[in-house]
């Protein structure tokens, strides 16, 4: 139980730490909202419709003191209110996150538990077959796939497998011509255009984990417990599975736990290059049209989310590793 306070007392003050730097990195930027939506609008709008902007984005002739103005903003941000998108006016940015986080959340998280189980599973497998051909060429390609531009493998996946065979679509998350209400149609349709970006990301990211797995697991190979339990004549499976496995793998379950923080935030690339209506491309989105207010809201999503994704991998290892038991 301490162990666990002393987490959540790390993680309330790093999100507090985000949520004021959040608060004050727009009041260093030169400009508003509403100088932008003008720049747009190429003076076309008039001055009744520029003050019903101004009350929108809460902009007064006169501010508020700083704190306030910081009071009101953790008030509403606790209320889930993150302002007003510019480039997709009137909708709230909370709207805007909440149609895309599902996107990225299904495509990035699946994507990424696949690859790491993969990786750990076949890094597993190198380390304790070594000396076997197979499983020593493992490692080199595990290397190759790690290093490899994932941009220039998207480009080339696109290229051959939906342009020239034509086996998925080329961008999109779904056919326009569906919508929820056709059932299994939808949903094939989003496997379809999903199955694509999802097959780059796990080939891209499996190499990292399986050699970082294997690295680990020849590591823990070498203890003096390993050493003692193939004395006592256990089975080798049981030492596989209990002794080293279970030991190799918390490395791996930090960063794991990272990964599955940077979710939310999508991978940029990939929604980019595929058209994938998720978080990464909306943030490319937000910030060339310089939408500041929707920028906060996915910089503050996504920082959210790595901090809780961290907070459970601790708590994770009060249950993985006895030694954070005993308090050590």
């Amino acid at each position: 139980m301490n162990f666990f306070l002393r987490r959540l007392t790390f993680f309330l003050l790093t999100l507090w730490a985000a949520l004021t730097l959040n608060f004050f990195l727009p009041k260093l930027v030169p400009g508003n909202p509403i100088g932008a939506m003008l720049a747009q609008a190429q003076g076309r709008m008039n001055p009744e419709a520029v003050h019903a902007l101004k009350l929108a984005y809460g902009i007064k002739e006169h501010p508020d003191p700083l704190y306030i103005q910081y009071f009101e903003y953790i008030g509403k941000l606790l209320h889930g209110d993150f302002g007003r998108s510019i480039s997709q006016f009137p909708m709230n940015v909370s709207d805007v996150i909440a149609g895309s986080a599902p996107w990225t959340i299904g495509l990035v998280g699946i994507s990424t538990v696949i690859s790491f189980v993969l990786g750990s599973l076949l890094g597993l497998w190198t380390a304790w077959k070594r000396g076997n051909k197979v499983a020593d060429a493992m490692v080199p390609l595990g290397l190759f796939l790690n290093s490899m531009p994932y941009f220039w493998f998207a480009l080339i996946s696109l290229y051959i497998f939906a342009y020239l065979l034509n086996w998925f679509p080329l961008s999109g998350g779904y056919a326009s011509n569906l919508s929820p209400s056709d059932g299994w149609p939808y949903f094939q349709s989003i496997l379809l255009h999903g199955f694509l970006p999802a097959f780059t990301i796990v080939v891209t990211g499996i190499g990292g984990w399986l050699v970082g797995m294997r690295n680990n697991a020849v590591s823990v190979l070498n203890e003096d417990y390993v050493t003692f339990a193939e004395a006592k004549g256990l089975r080798p499976e049981r030492i596989k599975n209990q002794y080293v496995a279970r030991n190799a793998i918390l490395p791996s379950i930090t960063g794991f736990g990272m990964a599955l923080g940077f979710v939310v935030g999508g991978s940029i690339v990939t929604e980019i290059v595929f058209s994938y209506p998720g978080i990464g491309r909306l943030l490319y989105q937000a910030v060339t049209a310089l939408d500041y207010p929707l920028m906060q809201g996915i910089f503050l999503f996504i920082t959210a989310a790595v901090l809780i994704a961290n907070l459970l991998v601790e708590v994770s290892y009060v249950f993985l590793d006895p030694r954070v038991r005993g308090g050590k």
